[in-house]
Parts: C-alpha cells; structure tokens; sequence
C-alpha cells in the first residue's frame, strides 16, 4: 500500500491571510467614494438649510419695506415671485449627479438674488425704512446668511471636487463602477451672483 502524504495546513496560516486580506480591502479605497458621498450630500444639505434661512427672512423684509414704500408695487411683486419660484425648485441628494437639476437650482436663486438685490436698492429712497429698527435687524440677518450661503457653497464645491476626484481616478474609478458612482454636478454660478447684494445705510 502506498504512502498517502497528506499536507496539513497551520490554522495560524489561514488567519493571517484571512488578516492580511481585510487589512489590504480597508486601505484599497473600497470605503472612500460612499465616505466622499456622504460628505458632499451633507455639504449639499447645508447649502439648502442656508437658502431656506434667507428664503424665510424675506416675508418679513418686504412686509416692512411695504409698510414704508407701498408705490414700490413691482419690485415687492418681484421678490415675492422670486421667493416663490426658488422654494419650488428643489434638489435632494440623489439628484447631485444631475447637472440640469442643479442649473436649475441656481438660475432660481439667482433670480432671487436679484429681486433682493432691487428690494435692497429701493430702501436708498426711503430715509425712514432705512432707520426702522426691524428694517436694520432684517437687513443684518440678511448679510448674515448671505455670507452663510457663500460659505456653504465654497464647502460643498470641494466636497464635490474630492469625490469626483476619487470616481474619476485609480484606484476609485474601479469602485466607482462596482458601486455605480457618478460624477456630481459642482455648485457653480456667474462672478456677479457670488456677490452677496449690497446693502449700504
């Protein structure tokens, strides 16, 4: 009867390599693209927190400059539309990878931008609303949240930058395609609507 050589495997050889595996999935980049995405949905989530701040600001601000300016008809007119159009249009987080939806997102808040900006202007002509305490304290939370919006824009832009980044390179174009992943739509706007509006009193 012939010898049956019969190899036997150290457990401890199998569980280092079972080890070495994990440690080598973890730092290949399998989690970073869902990390990334994550990260730009919640900077995403912050930049409509601000645009609802100011949204929420501007009943109140045209309420008091009616009080004082009522021939201003058309340009309370304006702002009310504005307002009205930019809070019907919405873009939640699956829709990021969609560059029309967050054009779309932009135009109506530039917009709107816009109308404030004349709302704004208008209060110049009116001594009294510029020295009215909830005309001032209106107009300071205004700024406020402008320079909000300018800052929760600048961070879900590099939020974008570094996922896109990880999609569109190796090794995470490689996970990209496992998971599905695209590229988002960046948050850009025109030089003019960067500017949050003036307000001089």
């Amino acid at each position: 009867m012939g010898q049956q050589i019969v190899a036997r495997r150290s457990p401890g050889l199998g569980a280092a390599f079972v080890v070495l595996f994990a440690v080598l999935l973890a730092s290949c980049g399998i989690n970073t693209i869902p990390t990334q995405e994550e990260q730009a949905k919640a900077a995403w989530s912050e930049v409509q927190n601000q645009y609802q701040r100011r949204s929420e600001l501007i009943p109140n601000l045209v309420e008091t400059v009616k009080g004082y300016a009522q021939q201003e008809r058309q340009v309370l007119t304006q702002v009310t539309e504005a307002r009205a159009k930019a809070t019907q249009v919405q873009v939640n987080a699956n829709q990021l990878t969609d560059p029309e939806a967050i054009r779309r997102f932009q135009e109506a808040q530039a917009q709107l931008s816009g109308a404030l900006g004349r709302l704004l202007a208008v209060s110049e002509r009116y001594p009294d609303l510029k020295s009215n305490q909830n005309f001032l304290a209106l107009q300071s939370q205004l700024e406020g949240t402008e320079n909000r919006i300018a800052v929760a824009r600048r961070d879900y832009i590099g939020a974008v930058q570094a996922y896109n980044t990880e999609v569109r390179t190796f090794p995470g174009r490689l996970w990209a395609g496992i998971y599905g992943a695209k590229p988002m739509a960046t948050f850009t706007t025109t030089d003019a609507n960067q500017q949050a509006p003036r307000v001089q009193f």
